[in-house]
């Protein structure tokens, strides 16, 4: 988020009725005065915020699924002061700089869209050549398998010595069912005697299909997808679960480009985000820049530079 900061002087963006706001025995102060004291307190905070809501709030109307992040936002936020709601005020009056709730709602609705920006932005650089190789590389069709998970028989109160002993064991017996199935011995049959996955043991260790971004053991899924079809792996597969002997029943053709290009381009745009998080900085700065934005105000512009540029720093 912006936060409020003191800005330096510069040029003035001169009114055209420099009209007196408030006269007094002492003295008058005219529109130019004010304009100048709260342009140096908190104008480039105050600026950045209308700029962006004059581009994102008529592009992306507040939806349901807005609502409901905000509201989850707050919550979250309320909980941390034990849902005191004058803890809560003073929280974000002292670390947010707003006055209320609503002001609070206005700020994390700017900020969800500027998030929606900046993802579409990201996701407009993708090239073809990027997609392409994300598909050729990374895109598979669904896997299903068999599989006999043995698990070490661990305890908290075990010594290093013994937890060491019983994951020694638990390998050992993964690799002795590996032998009963070279000598012949049927996966399934196996599976229901031997499995510690009680989910899948009584179907034979079967797990339907599956695929990159389903919540797969990281080892587990490696080892399923470099297995042919009808071969099971030939040394224990090591998982946080356990020791695990795979067998690959069977496995789908990848879908057609255009079916999963959406799905690649979202993929990669987050990928670069989190690679690169000066990024969401400088789409911003790109999608102004391709709103025509222009600054009359000499000091105001240098202030947006500074500021820019340190929310960059901030996170190089």
């Amino acid at each position: 988020m912006y936060k409020r900061q003191i800005t330096g002087c510069g040029n003035n963006a001169e009114l055209e009725d420099n009209h007196t706001v408030v006269k007094t025995d002492n003295g008058e102060i005219t529109a130019d005065d004010l304009y100048v004291e709260l342009r140096d307190k908190y104008g480039i905070s105050v600026l950045v915020d209308m700029i962006d809501h004059q581009l994102f709030d008529e592009k992306y109307e507040t939806d349901e699924t807005e609502e409901e992040t905000i509201n989850a936002q707050i919550e979250q936020m309320k909980s941390q002061y034990n849902n005191d709601d004058e803890a809560f005020q003073a929280a974000i009056t002292q670390y947010l700089g707003v006055e209320n709730e609503d002001e609070l709602r206005d700020l994390l609705s700017l900020e969800y869209k500027r998030n929606l920006a900046i993802e579409e932005h990201v996701q407009d650089s993708i090239t073809d050549d990027e997609i392409q190789k994300y598909y050729d590389d990374e895109v598979i069709g669904d896997i299903s398998v068999r599989h006999i998970l043995i698990s070490p028989d661990v305890t908290d109160d075990m010594s290093t010595e013994e937890q060491q002993a019983a994951e020694e064991a638990a390998r050992k017996e993964a690799e002795d069912l590996i032998k009963q199935l070279d000598e012949g011995a049927d996966f399934e049959e196996l599976a229901k005697e031997y499995s510690d996955d009680t989910g899948s043991a009584s179907d034979g260790g079967y797990i339907d299909y599956f695929n990159k971004d389903d919540n797969m053991d990281e080892a587990f899924l490696n080892a399923s997808i470099d297995l042919e079809k009808g071969k099971y792996t030939e040394e224990p597969v090591q998982s946080s679960y356990g020791y695990h002997i795979i067998l690959k029943v069977d496995q789908k053709d990848k879908p057609e480009l255009d079916e999963v290009k959406d799905d690649i381009i979202s993929t990669l745009a987050e990928e670069k985000l989190n690679d690169d998080p000066a990024l969401m900085y400088n789409a911003l700065i790109e999608i102004r820049e391709e709103a025509g934005i222009e600054f009359n105000d000499d000091s105001l512009k240098a202030d947006y530079d500074e500021l820019m540029q340190q929310l960059i720093d901030s996170v190089s």
